[in-house]
């Protein structure tokens, strides 16, 4: 019921909607479980626009695949009446979260990467390393290869030939990650690492870098020096300074909110301009917002009604 293009275009159009003050949406707030490395996130939002509400409850625990057989993240969304506060749909999070993720990277993409990119680098072969090629090559049409490279050299063999096979891209498992960022139009982190994974030296101009790797404090995939460099664009000012990759840099007085660019709702609302140059190097620093759990979901809740899958409930 849910394709990597719809998922960008409702992505797009929350983006749109937070850029022009349509929503409601507190920070996520966190719940972590230290001696589990994993943690629980509560992410409500209103979009007065759309007329639709909802909030959804989601994990990260990196230790999952390897320890216990599951997902290392697990959601539930709960769609809501803004006018009754009836819950209209309760529905499976992880699906939506892995679409509205990739859709909001290619979202950024779209605005803020050189037209003609040929060249993606891909730094984690999980599943949002897969999400956000499927959405880069839904909004980039020049893309001719790929190269991705994981700590787990057994995933990002398998990752080469699942997503070459699926999108008839020449894609190449790198050795190091300084094989996956050097030359390339477009790079992808998407990893739970809490120290950099990408040097300065290794980046050159023109890049655009979609950093969606750090959602909470402590996590960090870029060398700040890069930042520094760069034209950076958050998905929310708040949430990114207490959680995205800005987050370490200006706890340790690297890096200010002060030179944050843009909001990426800014740029799709036509506010501020996005990419203006080709030299100039863009960052996109995503957290993962509500907005775009509340968007797909509606997507998928639409769907569901037309087609009549599901089960009805009675709460009340």
């Amino acid at each position: 019921m849910l394709s990597i293009k719809d998922a960008i275009a409702a992505v797009e159009e929350a983006f749109r909607e937070k850029g022009l003050g349509l929503v409601k949406m507190p920070p996520k707030l966190y719940l972590f479980f230290k001696e589990y490395e994993g943690d629980l996130r509560v992410m409500p939002a209103y979009m007065k626009h759309s007329g639709i509400a909802g909030v959804k409850v989601v994990n990260v625990h990196p230790r999952n695949p390897r320890e216990h057989n599951l997902p290392t993240v697990m959601a539930v969304i709960e769609l809501v009446d803004p006018k009754t506060g009836a819950p209209l749909a309760i529905m499976d999070g992880t699906l939506i979260t892995a679409f509205r993720t990739g859709a909001a990277g290619g979202v950024a993409a779209k605005y803020l990467a050189r037209k003609d990119s040929r060249v993606v680098g891909v730094i984690g072969a999980g599943v949002q390393g897969r999400y956000q090629l499927l959405a880069l090559a839904e909004v980039l049409p020049c893309i001719e290869q790929v190269r991705v490279y994981d700590v787990r050299g057994e995933a990002a063999r398998a990752y080469a030939d699942e997503m070459g096979r699926k999108l008839g891209l020449d894609v190449k498992a790198c050795a190091s990650p300084e094989e996956a960022v050097r030359g390339v139009d477009v790079l992808v982190t998407a990893t739970p690492s809490t120290k950099p994974i990408v040097e300065d030296s290794w980046v050159e101009p023109g890049l655009h870098i979609n950093a969606m790797g750090a959602d909470a404090p402590g996590k960090e995939e870029l060398d700040p020096a890069i930042l520094k460099r760069a034209k950076v664009v958050v998905d929310d000012v708040k949430q990114a300074s207490h959680s995205g990759e800005i987050n370490v840099p200006i706890s340790k007085g690297l890096f200010s909110v002060e030179e944050i660019y843009a909001e990426l709702g800014e740029i799709v609302a036509g506010k501020k301009p996005g990419r203006v140059s080709n030299d100039e190097i863009t960052v996109f620093d995503s957290t993962g917002l509500a907005i775009q759990d509340v968007a797909v979901a509606r997507l998928v809740y639409e769907e569901a009604k037309k087609k009549g899958v599901g089960t009805r409930v009675k709460l009340f």
